[in-house]
């Protein structure tokens, strides 16, 4: 005879353990909002003399909406205090310049590689900010110009991943580089790439002295010559030593994504980016935003969770940066053609204060 008691305890008893438990709340708070109308994509960002550093970046002050609408690039570099309510304008880039990759280390910002409004470039170098004046250090040229790449610092090496090598390229770079931050001279090595597609875009992140390397986009020429991008999944890990290997795809694609992607309890955790959906979306000014779910991945179980955002983040092409605890996103895109001037962090991941 079927004990129906006893399976209805026992399915509910797997159900039980099975189960994840809901998430916990995220805190989001809003910083000074940058001193500009209409905020930034891709600029530089991070951490040096214990301030919030933002450089440079690209956005669209004019009319958005027509087809030859003009983007402009920037050279300002604006500095925040711990503490403070307002930005102040610390200094200039050594020429405009945006979409390039920000490493925050040694108490610096490097900012690597980028675009201004006619070329690529394979420009490389540091800001230091000591409270009062700025200064800018050169560092070792990239070994092709590169905009739209991703980065991420693995121990004292930067790695640095895609990108694109002209501004009308059809191709993206299958390339990866990396710079010891100890070697004599210092010099960009190159290394063997991820064995998938080329792309740009892509998120970067560091974890227990590996390299990961999540979606991006694939390029190809359309039929009227230009780029058209295939929206791509795929996730891999690079560890020294050792090469290359493939992990679980991402549930959706998370191009321009925030970068580089956060360590959140253990897990890597992608914001937002573009999931490809909405590409023909009109009218174009009418786009509802980017995705404003948090994708995880769990280094350790080899698999990824899924966190729904009541925050309504929508962002692509932002830096992500690590400040008093904090993971910081300065600026971005919302949807196509419209930046932010907002600045947004989570306040969960502020040290606990010392009694």
């Amino acid at each position: 005879m079927v004990n129906a008691p006893a399976i209805a305890i026992a399915l509910a008893m797997i159900v039980s353990a099975s189960a994840q438990p809901p998430p916990h709340p995220w805190q989001w708070e809003e910083f000074p909002p940058i001193p500009d109308p209409e905020g930034f994509a891709a600029p530089f960002a991070g951490v040096s003399g214990g301030a919030l550093l933002l450089a440079g970046g690209a956005n669209i002050p004019g009319e958005k909406w027509i087809d030859g609408f003009v983007k402009v690039w920037h050279d300002r570099v604006f500095v925040l205090a711990p503490e403070s309510r307002e930005w102040q304008v610390a200094g200039q880039l050594p020429s405009p310049l945006a979409y390039g990759v920000s490493i925050t280390v040694d108490d610096s910002l490097l900012c690597l590689g980028g675009s201004d409004s006619e070329t690529h470039h394979t420009t490389c170098f540091r800001l230091r900010w000591d409270g009062t004046a700025l200064k800018t250090e050169p560092l070792p040229d990239l070994p092709r110009a590169c905009a739209n790449a991703c980065g991420a610092l693995v121990g004292r090496t930067v790695y640095l991943a895609g990108g694109l090598e002209h501004p009308d390229a059809t191709q993206a770079l299958h390339a990866f580089w990396a710079l010891d931050l100890d070697a004599t001279p210092l010099a960009w090595k190159e290394l063997e790439p991820w064995p998938a597609a080329e792309r740009m875009l892509a998120v970067a992140g560091s974890h227990a002295g590996s390299f990961y390397l999540f979606s991006g986009a694939k390029l190809s020429a359309g039929p009227d010559g230009k780029a058209v991008r295939n929206y791509l999944s795929d996730a891999w890990r690079f560890a020294p030593g050792q090469g290359w290997a493939k992990l679980p795809a991402l549930p959706r694609p998370a191009v321009a994504a925030a970068s580089p992607a956060p360590v959140i309890d253990g897990t890597l955790a992608i914001f937002s980016g573009d999931d490809g959906t909405k590409v023909n979306f009109t009218p174009v000014r009418n786009h509802p935003g980017f995705p404003t779910d948090v994708l995880l991945y769990d280094p350790g179980a080899g698999f990824w969770r899924h966190r729904p955002e009541t925050s309504a983040f929508s962002r692509a092409t932002v830096p992500s940066v690590i400040w008093n605890g904090q993971v910081i996103f300065p600026n971005g895109e919302v949807r196509p053609r419209v930046r932010t001037p907002t600045v947004v962090g989570l306040v969960q991941l502020r040290p606990p204060a010392q009694p």
